[in-house]
């Protein structure tokens, strides 16, 4: 395993662009050599331009991250629902708002669950992103607030329940997410209707 390891850092050296220049210049002292001009010192003349284009060759520039595809990125997004439902699960919360809160991560769960769903999904860039952004921050942020928020009210009472502004900002959360969920099945019904048109003008023209 170290062996084949080495040889293909070894490979990787002979194509780089230091080896190519220090070769480059390493001709360069053998056509010296051959003229007489590097004389008795010749191996020293040779190793040394050979070193020396070596050092002066541009840095070898790391090959670019490859793009990450949509149904990596719903990857991503599915392992932080599958860490945020474990944390929820853990966190006591009132009644209307757990069931909020339930009835939101059931409509995450069934967006990205493989499938035709989720490949409708990764077909919008926006959806993905707003899917993303509700799911690694906003929900934490809904609950972590909302069990700070109580802490300080159990000492001080008074002021807005702090049960108040969760129930709130779950059903805006579900709010958006039902939009969402228009908005694709909307895609799919314009690409049903095109279809439908595409078939009766080739039926008028067959």
């Amino acid at each position: 395993m170290a062996t084949s390891r080495s040889v293909a850092r070894a490979l990787r050296y002979l194509e780089s662009g230091k080896n190519l220049a220090g070769s480059a210049c390493g001709v360069v002292g053998l056509g010296l050599t051959v003229t007489g001009v590097a004389g008795t010192y010749w191996p020293v003349v040779v190793a040394g331009l050979y070193g020396a284009g070596a050092l002066i060759a541009p840095p070898e520039r790391p090959a670019p991250p490859e793009p990450r595809g949509p149904s990596q990125q719903l990857d991503g997004i599915r392992e932080r629902f599958g860490r945020l439902r474990e944390y929820v699960a853990e966190v006591d919360l009132p009644d209307p708002a757990e069931g909020r809160l339930a009835e939101l991560m059931e409509l995450y769960g069934a967006l990205l669950a493989p499938g035709w769903v989720a490949d409708v999904l990764a077909a919008d860039p926006e959806s993905v992103h707003a899917l993303s952004r509700a799911i690694g921050l906003d929900v934490p942020e809904c609950v972590d607030t909302y069990n700070r928020t109580r802490w300080w009210t159990r000492l001080t009472p008074g002021g807005e329940s702090p049960e108040r502004h969760l129930e709130r900002q779950l059903s805006l959360l579900r709010e958006e997410a039902e939009r969402l969920t228009a908005d694709l099945r909307e895609a799919e019904a314009r690409r049903q209707q095109t279809h439908t048109t595409y078939l009766e003008e080739r039926g008028q023209h067959s």
